[in-house]
């Protein structure tokens, strides 16, 4: 196990490298100045030329990448062009919202996506199985954003239970949560619902129920347990995905999260706070991947790493 640790760990290294140096070199090739942009409708070219030079972004890109990697070692991701507040503190404040918002989508991803997936199986050709894969497939199907604009017109607009949007209580956090945990919930119904179908058939199944063992007991212990592999293979895949869903669902409901905080720092070309939150991503996600790869042992401890 610490060997395939440590393996998984190297790999990641070039990983991370290669998504952080991707996002610098697309940044600097998408149209836009940032000093022209920080400066607004002043456009004096010798302050413009000044100010560049004390951001550092007359130095080659090589130079430039190098001090990035150098400073985020120690953690250090310098000041955002546009507010002038250290990174650490913006990307603090911000993840501490989407992680709220995350944790809420991925429960209810969960208690949502397996319950549906074990009912469709167990009323196999039924019209509760076909109603849920349909609703799945509707979920799976909807941009997140027409998901978000059809909450809010219902629930928001038309009967005012949730306010349209921003924070200050837990109101606040159920459309958004929502919109973000419907996609993982219909894959996760699906996925559940397959690996069902396939462990139901099995003979250690049929043994159970022929013991007398209750309903609950071996869809539980028997054949839910069982299945799980690809279930949690989902689930971990599902935080990279959360990610990428709040960039659109933050700036709708006008959370001030990570997505909202990356979507405003690349129109105006805020390349520490950009950087700072592809670092960031791709730490998270490479390090949910590896506890997923970990977790089979505790499902299946059949499987051994070599």
């Amino acid at each position: 196990m610490q060997r395939y640790v440590i393996k998984r760990l190297l790999i990641a290294v070039p990983t991370i490298i290669g998504i952080t140096l991707a996002a610098f070199i697309l940044m600097y090739i998408l149209p836009g100045d940032p000093v022209a942009i920080l400066m607004g409708d002043v456009l004096d070219m010798r302050t413009m030329e000044m100010l560049r030079e004390q951001l550092g972004l007359n130095d080659p890109l090589y130079v430039q990448y190098y001090r990035f990697i150098s400073n985020a070692l120690r953690r250090d991701f310098g000041k955002s062009y546009q507010t002038k507040r250290l990174v650490n503190d913006i990307i603090s404040s911000a993840l501490a919202y989407t992680g709220k918002l995350t944790l809420a989508a991925y429960i209810i991803s969960i208690v949502v996506g397996i319950p549906a997936g074990v009912f469709a199986a167990v009323k196999h050709n039924s019209w509760g199985d076909t109603g849920t894969m349909v609703l799945s497939m509707l979920g799976i199907c909807l941009p997140p954003f027409v998901v978000a604009l059809l909450l809010l017109y219902v629930f928001a607009f038309r009967l005012a239970w949730f306010p349209l949007g921003g924070t200050g209580s837990f109101a606040h956090m159920i459309l958004p949560a929502v919109t973000l945990g419907i996609r993982p919930a219909a894959m996760l119904a699906r996925i559940t619902r397959s690996g069902m179908l396939e462990v139901l058939r099995q003979d250690y199944v049929r043994t159970a129920r022929a013991k007398g063992l209750s309903q609950r007991v071996v869809l539980t212990r028997h054949a839910l347990k069982n299945c799980l592999i690809p279930v949690i293979t989902v689930m971990g895949g599902q935080i990279g995905g959360l990610l990428s869903g709040s960039v659109v669902v933050e700036s709708i409901f006008s959370w001030p999260g990570i997505g909202k905080v990356s979507v405003e720092a690349i129109l105006a070309r805020d390349f520490p706070v950009v950087q700072a939150v592809v670092l960031l991503s791709a730490l998270v996600v490479v390090g949910i991947n590896l506890l997923v790869d970990l977790s089979y042992a505790f499902v299946d401890p059949r499987i051994r790493y070599e």
